[in-house]
């Protein structure tokens, strides 16, 4: 089957009870046993679940992936795969990872011996570099929150494969309908399934994809161990927001397009980060490797953030929240909000400044937006 199909179709079967077209809520903690020992495939649902085991189907396939492991949130997920891994191993992360990533790794998992270097990831030969001895995986957030760099994910597979380590991938912001990391040597894929997968702000969830056998079976062990799973509900509010995923990214990416050539020509903005934009600086790699480039786009303005801080509390349509990638338009500042824990001046190593503003661009008319940027830009 190709994509557009397998987003409505692919591990989903009329419920063999009823003929039910859309997958029940197997809403349920236990299951009766027919017997000691005999069971129908379910015990208990911290272990596994009818609707959970659509969704992870439904999802692996999407990836190129054998295997799918949902968790109640994306950073449970990315606790899961830090569950590999026992004190004294260290992991090399791209620096400009989600703030609530480098959270985890700084100030919880460092007690547990863990240790992390932060490197430029669009930058090849510094990760290569970053590696040690001691190095058990390599982690690529592509296109970064929020400045958007691009990853190489060849190149990094290459390097992950000659040095026999573990390559794992965030790849929320592009979704499979854009990239699927696994095609580029990735061990690992990981979304946020909060974000575009399901789409339309109503669940918290995250999955990990592989086509390693083992790794599969550690994380379905870890899941049942740890016990952050999503509920049946989530689970099926996120098949259902699966179903029109590629039409959602088509416009996405269509909307974030046109908003950043308009942003980019403003003579009150400084500068527009976009992937899609040939002012990027890793443009070219995001053209071969990514189908499209999401709807996400990173701002600077003249003034800074007394002029960012006026734009955000300007618009009308555009809302004023944390989180992304659902069909509403919403507007982010992340040195207070998604990166409020990452110290000032590591932020500001990075690029992340206090004038940054990020836009998760929706599925409303483009021209609305448009409209609903101007009006605030005007009182900059």
């Amino acid at each position: 089957m190709k994509f557009d199909t397998k987003v409505v179709r692919s591990g989903i079967a009329p419920d063999p009870t009823t003929g039910a077209i859309v997958p029940p809520v197997y809403q349920t903690a236990t299951y009766v046993l027919e017997e000691v020992g005999k069971d129908k495939g379910f015990d208990y649902t911290r272990a596994s679940n009818p609707t959970r085991a659509v969704l992870e189907a439904n999802l692996a396939d999407l990836d190129g992936g054998k295997y799918g492991t949902c968790f109640a949130s994306g950073m449970a997920a990315v606790d899961s795969v830090m569950k590999l891994f026992k004190s004294g191993d260290h992991i090399v992360c791209s620096d400009d990872v989600y703030g609530g990533v480098s959270r985890i790794y700084n100030t919880l998992l460092v007690n547990y011996g863990l240790s992390f270097t932060y490197v430029n990831s669009s930058n090849s030969q510094e990760v290569e570099d970053a590696l040690q001895e001691n190095t058990k995986l390599i982690w690529i957030e592509t296109p970064t929150n929020p400045l958007l760099k691009v990853t190489d994910l060849d190149a990094i597979g290459k390097i992950a494969k000659k040095h026999g380590v573990l390559y794992g991938v965030d790849s929320t912001f592009s979704t499979p309908a854009l990239l699927r990391p696994l095609e580029y040597g990735a061990d690992i894929t990981m979304h946020s399934t909060t974000k575009y997968l399901s789409g339309h702000n109503q669940i918290i969830g995250g999955v990990l994809i592989t086509n390693d056998e083992s790794l599969n079976e550690r994380f379905k062990y870890i899941q049942k161990s740890v016990g952050a799973v999503p509920s049946p509900f989530d689970c099926w509010l996120t098949l259902l927001g699966l179903k029109t995923l590629s039409l959602r990214m088509q416009r996405h990416c269509e909307n974030a397009q046109a908003i950043a050539e308009y942003l980019e020509a403003h003579n009150k903005i400084a500068s527009v980060t976009y992937p899609g934009l040939p002012s990027h600086p890793q443009y070219s790699i995001a053209k071969e490797q990514m189908s499209g480039y999401s709807g996400m786009i990173s701002m600077g303005l003249n003034g800074g953030l007394a002029a960012g801080k006026t734009l955000m509390n300007g618009v009308t349509l555009c809302s004023l929240a944390e989180s992304l990638g659902a069909v509403e338009t919403m507007i982010t500042h992340p040195a207070t909000m998604t990166h409020a824990e990452v110290p000032k001046d590591e932020r500001e190593a990075r690029g992340l400044t206090d004038g940054l503003v990020r836009l998760s661009v929706g599925i409303e008319d483009a021209e609305d937006i448009i409209k609903d940027l101007e009006q605030a830009l005007e009182k900059v």
